[in-house]
This record gives C-alpha cells, sequence and structure tokens, in this order.
C-alpha cells in the first residue's frame, strides 16, 4: 500500500486503544488521531476491560500493551483471535522479555508491533506517530488468521503448478520482509531441509532486542540452523543469517569465502537493516547464483535490490496479495515487472527449494 493509502478504501477507522497506563492510552489516542482518516472509539485500562469493549463497539484496529493487570496482552489476544479474530497491533517494551512476548504474539495472530518507550521517545515521537498510523492503515480491513487456525492445516503445502523459474546453481537466498514478517518467514524455513544447499540471508525489519530472540526462536523449530548475523561470519549452506536490528548487512568475498559486514552505512536509509542494502550486495557478490524473495511488508524497501538482482541474472520470486497482511514490498517489486514468479505463502518453501536444486 502507498503512503496515505488504508485498507479501508477511505473509509473512517476505528480503533480501541487497551493499556494499563493512563499516560499511554491518551498518548497514542492523541497520536492516532492527528490523522483524519482514525477514530479512536474508546481506551480500555486491562484485557479484560478490552476484551468488553472489542465486543461492544467492533473496533477496526486494537492495540494492545503486552504487560497488564488481571489479563495480560497474551492473554486477551488469545481470546480476541479466538472469538472476534481482527487487526491486533501489539505495544512492546524494548526489552529482552518484550521481544519474546511481542514474537509469541505474532504468532498467535497480531499482525505487528510498535515500542512501548513513547514517554522517552523525545525527538522521536513524531517518527513513532507516524509509523503508528502508517500501520493501522495498512492493517485495518485485512482478514487476519490466529495462531490456531494455521496450526490446523496440513504442514505440507497444498501442490500447485510450479512457476517456470530457472533452477540449480543457486548460490545465496536474500530474502526481504516487514509486517506480517515473523510468521511467515516461520512458514518458509520451517519447510526447508537441513541440508538445503545454500545459505540464506534474512532482513526482517525489526528492532535490535528483537533480532536475536527471533532467530533463536526460528533455530529452535527449522531444520535449518538460524542465527542472528555476526560481523566477519562465514555464508554456509543451510544456514540462515538474520541480520541485526540497527545494522545494515552487506557481504564480501574473502577467497572461496563470502563473509557478512555489518556497519551503520549507509546513513539515510528509511530502514536499517534495509532489504535494498543487503539484496545489492547480494546481486553484487553472487550476480546470476542469487535467489531474491520478497515477503509481505509496508512500503518499497527491497524494490531496488530486487531491480540488482534482475540486472545480474538472478531470479526473483514475490509472495502473492492474498497472503500477505500488508501487500507493499512485494507490490512494489510486482508492479515494476521484477518478479519472475508471485507465489503463495503456503507454496512459497516448495518453490524456493526448486529453484535451489543443482542439476
Amino acid at each position: 500500500m502507498g503512503p496515505g493509502s488504508d485498507g479501508q478504501g477511505g473509509k473512517l477507522i476505528r480503533v480501541l486503544v487497551v493499556d494499563d497506563s493512563s499516560f499511554m492510552r491518551q498518548s497514542l489516542k492523541r497520536m492516532l488521531e492527528t490523522d483524519p482518516q482514525i477514530e479512536v472509539v474508546a481506551t480500555a485500562r486491562d484485557g479484560l476491560d478490552g476484551l468488553e469493549k472489542v465486543q461492544k463497539l467492533n473496533p477496526d484496529v486494537v492495540t494492545l500493551d503486552v504487560e497488564m493487570p488481571r489479563l495480560d496482552g497474551l492473554g486477551a489476544l488469545a481470546r480476541i483471535m479466538a472469538t472476534s479474530p481482527r487487526p491486533v497491533i501489539m505495544i512492546s517494551s524494548l526489552t529482552t522479555e518484550g521481544a519474546r512476548a511481542t514474537l509469541s504474539a505474532l504468532d498467535m495472530g497480531a499482525v505487528d508491533f510498535i515500542p512501548k518507550d513513547l514517554g522517552r521517545a523525545g525527538q522521536d515521537i513524531v517518527t513513532i506517530r507516524d509509523q503508528l498510523i502508517q500501520k493501522v492503515k495498512a492493517v485495518a480491513g485485512r482478514r487476519v488468521r490466529s495462531f490456531l487456525s494455521r496450526a490446523h492445516r496440513k504442514a505440507a503445502a497444498p501442490a500447485g503448478p510450479m512457476p517456470s523459474v530457472r533452477s540449480g546453481d543457486v548460490g545465496l537466498v536474500a530474502v526481504g520482509a516487514s509486517t506480517g514478517g515473523p510468521p511467515a518467514l516461520q512458514t518458509i524455513l520451517t519447510r526447508l531441509p537441513a541440508h538445503f544447499p545454500a545459505p540464506l540471508v534474512i532482513v526482517q525489519h525489526m528492532p535490535p532486542a528483537f533480532t536475536g530472540p527471533f532467530a533463536q526462536r526460528l533455530d529452535s523449530v527449522c531444520a535449518l540452523t538460524v542465527s542472528e548475523a555476526s560481523h566477519g561470519q562465514t555464508l554456509q549452506p543451510g544456514h540462515a543469517l538474520v541480520a541485526p536490528g540497527g545494522k545494515h548487512l552487506t557481504l564480501r568475498r574473502r577467497g572461496t569465502r563470502v563473509e557478512v559486514v555489518l556497519s551503520d552505512e549507509p546513513a539515510k536509509t528509511l530502514h536499517r537493516p534495509s532489504a535494498d542494502v543487503m539484496m545489492s550486495s547480494a546481486a553484487a557478490t553472487y550476480r546470476q547464483q542469487c535467489l531474491g524473495v520478497i515477503l509481505t511488508g509496508m512500503g518499497h524497501d527491497g524494490q531496488e535490490g530486487m531491480a540488482a538482482i534482475k540486472r545480474t541474472q538472478g531470479r526473483t520470486l514475490a509472495q502473492d496479495e492474498a497472503s500477505c497482511v500488508v501487500y507493499g514490498m512485494p507490490r512494489a517489486v510486482v508492479e515494476a515487472g521484477l518478479a519472475d514468479a508471485v507465489v503463495d505463502l503456503e507454496n512459497m518453501a516448495r518453490v524456493i527449494g526448486r529453484v535451489a536444486e543443482s542439476h
């Protein structure tokens, strides 16, 4: 979705704010209502209060604090997803514990999160406000699937027709994702074998405190080895590296090895890590052996990187609109004519595996 667009076709988006802090409730309400397309229909002081107001007011989007008395955010989210699923954005502290709880919430069906430390945000308050508004507008009206409904589906993807993408000779799979990315990545990576023939490098837009726990969570459920990337680390087949939050990830060749370079540069990108920066470096390093994959997310990060992969005769896959939480990043790639194939999430691992097969 482009800037200024929303999931409601221009209708007023009705939001319920659930937080045990009066300061946070008022802060979030004020931020959201600076946008004329958003109305905060009510605030709630804990999970039980929030559940009652969800049933009574039927909001389009709920913002939900993680830590609350009586019924916490995870408990409230579980009940919302079981009884009346709708887009939920978690309000999370930027701590390891907050990261783990938020990742659990994303597993359960929450669509995204924003940092809670608004009181200390200072000059970043405008940035956080803009991100919150963009996220609410991007997810409003989206159908959501809870962890329970996902868990009851067959692990094996339904066999659809294979796209005509050149297979074999893949040296690297470069993946970019944002909103909706964590469960999408889990769906894909859990379906790839431990002996997958190429390394994977992943940019998922997340704060620094989140990418380490996210990689650990993936590693615990995948046959692949998954870890947060470290500076100087050598890429290895069957190993997926998650770019650390707050750092750009690029690649360099050292003899027969390819290793990770972490840096703050370029400084003026919208995201750090940036899918564009990582994919452009991957294209330069692996050229026709690079397979680029762009998944669900807001905005257009990854479009320039996928263009670089195409220019060097690599291959490119984009997630389809129906299976995205937000069809922003894949849309930018598809509409620019940069996708060799558009693939639904349930079949993405199968297609990646087929393209990466050596002959």
